[in-house]
C-alpha cells in the first residue's frame, strides 16, 4: 500500500509539470486536477461468491486560458510525452474556442488558506478480499433468514480510496486522500406475481463506522417482507410522510434550484426568492463541507476557493445560492466555495454536506394526527421540472390511518408543486447524517395521491 502523502506528493509533482508547461507554451493561466485511486469491490448471491473486481486508474485534466478563451484536456498517462501532448491539444483548442467573458481563474483573495483543515477523510486500513466476502456473506444471510424472503437479488462490499490534487496558476496547491466503504444487500421476499423486493445499505469513510452487515441485512429483509400484499388507493388530498431515505430527495431538488447555473440561466422556480421566506421559519437547512470523517466533506472546492459551513435557509429564508466563480461572475456575486469538476470538464456549482435540521417531534408524534395518509418508503422515475416547481412521481410505502402505519401500498403517484412542498414542509427530530445529503423524517400536508 502506497502512503497516501507520497501518492499526493506525486500527484502535485505530475500537476506542476502540466501547468509550468502550459505557461510556457504561452497560456495566461492554466490549471490541472488530478485523481488517482484504488478500489476492490466483491458481489456474492445465494451464499455463491460472484464477482471480484479490483481497479486503479489515474486521470488527469488540464485547463488553459488564452485571454477569455479556455479549453480542457484530460489523460490517464502522465509520461513526459503524454504531458506535452495534452498541453499542445489544449493550447490548440483554446485558440479555436469562443470567447467567454465569465471565463478566468478565481481571484487570489478567495483561495483557501493553508494549513487546510484536517477533516479525517482517510483510513489506512485497507481491507482484505477476504474480509469484503465476510461482510457480504453476513449482510446476505441475514437478510435471506428474514422469515417470508424467497430469493435474493445479492449482497456487495467495497473499499475504495482516492487522491485528488489540485495545481493552479493564481498559486493554489492542495491535494487530500479520501477512503469509503460499503456494505449492502438486496433480496425478494413473496412468490409469483406477488413478489416484493427491498435493500438496504451503508458506506463510510472509516471501516469501523461501518454499520454491522447483519444489520444491514436484516433491514433489506424485514424491508421486502413488509411490503408484501400491497394495495391501491384511490385518489385524494393527503398529508404525504417521507422516510428518511426519501425525504433526502427533496433537499436535492432544492440544491439543484439554488445552483448558480440554474439562477443565471434563468431555468430555476427559484430564482426570485433569494432573501425571501421558501420553508416555514422554523426550518434550517445546513451544508457543511468540514464535518469530520463526513461522506461530501471537502477541505476546500475544485477551484481553490475556501469554504465552510453555511446556512441555506435560515428561519425558512433562502440566505444563498450554490456558486463557483462562473457563476457568481454571471449573477455579479462572489463564490460561495461550491465548484466542483472531473478531469475532464469545467467547474460546476455542488452542495457538499447537506442536511435538514431536525424538528422537535419523533416521528410518531408527527403522525399522530393524520386520519388518513401515505407513507413513502420508495419514489419512481424523476417527474420534477426545475423551472416550475411541478412535482409527479411513482410512489410506494405505506397508508397511514389513525395515526399508525399500517398496510403497503404500491403504483402510487404522489404530485403537487415544490414551491407549495416547501412551504409546508414539517421535520421530526430523527435527523441521522448517513448518506451525505439527509434529511429526517418529513411531512408535507396537501399532497394529491392517486393510484396508476
Amino acid at each position: 500500500m502506497t502512503d497516501a502523502h507520497e501518492t499526493e506528493r506525486r500527484a502535485l509533482d505530475s500537476l506542476h509539470r502540466l501547468v509550468e508547461k502550459a505557461l510556457k507554451a504561452g497560456a495566461d493561466g492554466a490549471d490541472a486536477v488530478g485523481v488517482f485511486s484504488a478500489n476492490l469491490s466483491v458481489s456474492q448471491r445465494l451464499g455463491a461468491r460472484e464477482d471480484l473486481e479490483r481497479a486503479e486508474a489515474n486521470d488527469v485534466g488540464l485547463r488553459v486560458f488564452i485571454g477569455q478563451r479556455s479549453a480542457n484536456v484530460s489523460t490517464t498517462d502522465t509520461s513526459e510525452s503524454a504531458i506535452a501532448a495534452v498541453v499542445e491539444r489544449a493550447m490548440a483548442m483554446a485558440r479555436l474556442a469562443p470567447e467567454d467573458s465569465h471565463a478566468g481563474l478565481l481571484e487570489p483573495t478567495f483561495l483557501a488558506k493553508t494549513p487546510f483543515p484536517d477533516l479525517d477523510l482517510n483510513d489506512p486500513a485497507e481491507p482484505t478480499a477476504t474480509l469484503l466476502y465476510q461482510r457480504a456473506a453476513a449482510a446476505e444471510d441475514a437478510a435471506r433468514a428474514v422469515p417470508g424472503i424467497t430469493n435474493s437479488e445479492g449482497a456487495g462490499a467495497s473499499w475504495w480510496r482516492g487522491t485528488a490534487a489540485l495545481v493552479i496558476s493564481n498559486g493554489f496547491v492542495g491535494a487530500y486522500t479520501r477512503s469509503s466503504q460499503s456494505v449492502s444487500a438486496s433480496v425478494i421476499a413473496g412468490e409469483g406475481t406477488g413478489m416484493e423486493r427491498d435493500y438496504d445499505y451503508h458506506a463510510a469513510v472509516y471501516g469501523s463506522d461501518l454499520e454491522d452487515p447483519t444489520l444491514i441485512g436484516r433491514s433489506a429483509g424485514e424491508r421486502a417482507v413488509k411490503r408484501l400484499r400491497p394495495r391501491k388507493m384511490p385518489s385524494a388530498k393527503v398529508p404525504v410522510v417521507f422516510d428518511p431515505r426519501i425525504a433526502r430527495s427533496l433537499l436535492g431538488h432544492l440544491a439543484s434550484a439554488i445552483n448558480g447555473q440554474s439562477v443565471a440561466r434563468g431555468t430555476s422556480f427559484l430564482k426570485d426568492r433569494l432573501g425571501t421566506q421558501v420553508f416555514a421559519p422554523n426550518i434550517t437547512i445546513v451544508d457543511d463541507p468540514h464535518i469530520v470523517r463526513g461522506r461530501a466533506s471537502y477541505p476546500s472546492d475544485a477551484e481553490g476557493a475556501a469554504n465552510r459551513k453555511r446556512h441555506l435557509v435560515e428561519g425558512g429564508t433562502l440566505t444563498t445560492w450554490l456558486l463557483d466563480r462562473a457563476s457568481a461572475h454571471q449573477l455579479g456575486l462572489t463564490t460561495t466555495g461550491h465548484g466542483f469538476r472531473g478531469t475532464s470538464g469545467p467547474p460546476t456549482p455542488h452542495a457538499t454536506n447537506l442536511y435538514l435540521a431536525p424538528g422537535a417531534d419523533t416521528p410518531q408524534i408527527l403522525m399522530a394526527d393524520i386520519k388518513s395518509g401515505f407513507y413513502v418508503t420508495e419514489l419512481i422515475g424523476f417527474g420534477v421540472n426545475g423551472v416550475t416547481g411541478d412535482y409527479s412521481r411513482g410512489a410506494a410505502g405505506f397508508w397511514i390511518e389513525n395515526g399508525e402505519i399500517t398496510y403497503p401500498v404500491n403504483e402510487m403517484t404522489i404530485a403537487g408543486n415544490l414551491k407549495d412542498m416547501f412551504a409546508a414542509l414539517v421535520p421530526a427530530n430523527d435527523l441521522e447524517l448517513r448518506y451525505g445529503t439527509d434529511a429526517p423524517t418529513t411531512r408535507i400536508d396537501g399532497m394529491t395521491v392517486a393510484g396508476t
